[in-house]
């Protein structure tokens, strides 16, 4: 149907290339040209100036999960305000022993317009349906939980 295309360009800045050594600060590129610094998370010698892998990984399915939320709210009609989410990944060793991302958590907080009242039954649906529905939620293992 699509595709989605990221450039990424890392060149070496140090002398050594020892594994203690070598710089893990490296640059996305995306196909409208916005540019984005990645590097390493801090926890493995990355700089916390620039975004890792990982975060971007649990921000990518939480922005998937608020639009597809949205696109649900739009066509039930619901005005929504504002859709805030702290999203957590959870880096640990998976039933293989390797690490990864085995949960996300998901906790957004939707102001609805004035006069739009949504049940928490109703909320909950909505939830299931923008999970059930999202792209990356769908091309990934990770479990994903919405708080």
């Amino acid at each position: 149907m699509s595709e989605h295309l990221a450039t990424i360009n890392w060149k070496r800045e140090t002398e050594s290339f020892a594994y203690k050594d070598y710089n893990r600060t490296h640059l996305w590129r995306f196909d409208n040209g916005e540019m984005v610094r990645a590097a390493a998370a801090p926890a493995f010698l990355g700089d916390p100036a620039c975004v890792d892998p990982e975060e971007a990984f649990v921000a990518s399915i939480a922005s998937c999960h608020m639009l597809t939320f949205l696109a649900i709210a739009a066509r039930k009609r619901l005005l929504v305000d504002a859709y805030e989410d702290r999203a957590t990944g959870h880096l640990e060793k998976n039933a293989d022993g390797r690490l990864a991302i085995t949960r996300v958590e998901l906790a957004p907080n939707i102001t609805f317009g004035e006069g739009v009242e949504v049940s928490a039954e109703m909320l909950a649906e909505m939830h299931r349906a923008s999970h059930e529905n999202c792209f990356i939620a769908n091309s990934v293992k990770t479990e994903v939980v919405v708080r």
